[in-house]
């Protein structure tokens, strides 16, 4: 069964979606370089928030299942655009920090797990996605 999401243009290079299921709406605005006024979640934006947010959810199911306390796991985002040959997002710089109680020798299990979230499959491969986890 797929998930279903539906929209609407507000005007002024803003739109409106709603998750069918949820009911929960998010808006988007074209960002200033790109004639809109970057008051919310560009399109390009929501691809990072959809990339930090499966990484951290796919690692908390891992660990999760295994008994290991994700509490206060964070993550950052950075997007970068390019314009060459065409306007796309060239890298997604993710920085997740985790407790530093989780043990050393369950690591590799979640870096790899990092790697393998289903949004971070679903990305073109020129798309850049550089992952660095701390442990503080």
């Amino acid at each position: 069964m797929g998930v279903k999401m539906s929209g609407r243009y507000l005007g002024r290079k803003r739109c409106e979606t709603t998750h069918e299921q949820s009911g929960s709406k998010i808006e988007t605005d074209a960002p200033k370089d790109n004639m809109g006024e970057g008051s919310r979640f560009s399109p390009t934006d929501l691809v990072g928030a959809a990339l930090g947010t499966c990484i951290i959810t796919t690692m908390a199911i891992v660990a999760e299942r295994d008994g290991m306390s994700f509490e206060g796991a964070t993550y950052e985002v950075t997007k970068e655009m390019v314009t060459e040959p065409t306007r796309r997002i060239g890298t997604l710089r993710v920085k997740i920090t985790l407790p530093k109680s989780i043990p050393e020798s369950y690591r590799s299990k979640l870096d790899h797990v990092a790697r393998a979230c289903p949004v971070h499959k679903s990305l073109h491969p020129d798309v850049q996605m550089p992952i660095e986890i701390v442990y503080v």
